[in-house]
């Protein structure tokens, strides 16, 4: 059987029968979409003190759950893998949200650069003239303010503001924690509330 000239649906259908060189062949071509996801969540799941190993054999559970799963009617095979992988990498992250002890930010830099190259400092900040929050780059021990800042937030806002750091948007932060956008909001403008309150106790 020469399976170069086999498409999609008939190689997923040889892996139901338990045919390995087939399941071989369509993890070649979409393994690059596991490489893709796990990159894009490597910086959150390090926030929520998750491997990356154990977050990359999350995806590969999801990868593996799709092929096995799929059905030609629903979506296109890239397509289909692509939401299966993404959805345990959620569940991977909201289950790490779950474990406080997992949450850590001891390392975290307030000039470290972050997804989309925001530093924590443009993160926090909600862009006045004048923002307090500027004058964490002038404060000596860094880390020091982050603890302070960590202090005087809630367990939510703990959680929200580990994603924000890790780089998730809105709505990704809003679907790990089964909030709406909206809560969200809220919780990051009380987050920003609160680190003022520190950083002017620091002046």
């Amino acid at each position: 059987m020469k399976y170069s000239d086999i498409n999609d649906n008939e190689l997923i259908y040889l892996i139901k029968e338990n045919d390995d060189e087939a399941k071989d062949i369509i993890y070649d071509k979409y393994k690059y979409i596991i490489d893709i996801l796990t990159k894009k969540y490597k910086k959150s799941a390090y926030v929520l003190g998750i491997e990356f190993s154990d977050l990359y054999q999350d995806a590969m559970l999801g990868f593996v759950d799709a092929i096995y799963s799929y059905n030609d009617e629903k979506s296109s095979i890239k397509t289909y893998i692509t939401l299966c992988v993404e959805r345990k990498i959620y569940s991977c992250l909201k289950k790490a949200t779950r474990l406080k002890n997992k949450i850590h930010h001891e390392s975290l830099s307030l000039e470290y650069t972050y997804e989309d190259d925001n530093s924590l400092k443009d993160i926090l900040s909600d862009n006045n003239k004048n923002n307090p929050l500027e004058n964490i780059i002038t404060m000596e021990n860094q880390n020091e303010v982050i603890d302070k800042i960590k202090e005087v937030l809630s367990d939510s806002e703990k959680l929200v503001f580990s994603l924000m750091i890790g780089g998730l948007d809105y709505k990704q932060i809003a679907k790990i924690l089964d909030l709406s956008p909206k809560q969200v909001d809220n919780t990051r403008n009380r987050i920003r509330n609160k680190a003022k309150k520190v950083l002017f106790a620091n002046d």
